[in-house]
C-alpha cells in the first residue's frame, strides 16, 4: 500500500466499484482484496472489508463500512481529457453504468462518488484568463458534459 491512499468508505460494493473503475480508466487496477478475520458492524467473517486499487495512478483503498455514511460532492476525482471521444468514453460509463449527470463537467457513479469529466481544453482557457477563461467558463456553465467543440469556439470568441 502506499504511504497515502485515499480512502473510500462503501456500503458493500467496493470489490465492485473497483472492479468497475479498472475496466474504464487507464492505469487502474484492483491489487488487493481483504476479507475480515471477524464479525463487524457492518459485515460477517469472511466478507469483503477493504479493496486496495488504483484510478489513473492514484492509490485508493475501498472499506466496506456500511450505510452509514453518505459521499457527497466535497470529494471528487477530476479525469483530464483529451478529445470528446474520451470525455464521452467516460461520461458514458459512468452515468451509463447507474449513475447521474450533474452540471459543469460533474456526473456520479451509482455508488455515490463524484467524478469531474474535464477536457483538457477548458482547464487550459481557464488557465489564460481574461477574456477568453470568462467565455470557456460561460459556455461551461451551460453544459452537463462538456462540450469540447463549444469550449473550442467559445475561445474564439
Amino acid at each position: 500500500m502506499s504511504k497515502n491512499t485515499i480512502c473510500l468508505w462503501y456500503d458493500k460494493e467496493a470489490e465492485a466499484a473497483a472492479r468497475f473503475y479498472a475496466d474504464v480508466f487507464p492505469d487502474s487496477k484492483v491489487t488487493a482484496v481483504i476479507r475480515a478475520p471477524g464479525n463487524y458492524p457492518a459485515g460477517e467473517q469472511g466478507d469483503v472489508l477493504v479493496v486496495e486499487f488504483t484510478v489513473a495512478g492514484v492509490a485508493c483503498m475501498g472499506l466496506n463500512g456500511g450505510s452509514g455514511i453518505k459521499h457527497n460532492e466535497a470529494f471528487s476525482f477530476q479525469i483530464a481529457t483529451d478529445s470528446q471521444e474520451e470525455t464521452d468514453r467516460y461520461w458514458n460509463a459512468i452515468v451509463g453504468n447507474g449513475g447521474q449527470e450533474s452540471e459543469c463537467g460533474w456526473c456520479k457513479d451509482k455508488w455515490g462518488i463524484s467524478w469531474q469529466i474535464t477536457p483538457r481544453v477548458l482547464t487550459e482557457a481557464l488557465k489564460v484568463g481574461g477574456d477568453e477563461a470568462k467565455r470557456a467558463f460561460d459556455a461551461m456553465m451551460t453544459m452537463r458534459k462538456i462540450d469540447v467543440a463549444a469550449i473550442e469556439a467559445a475561445r474564439r470568441g
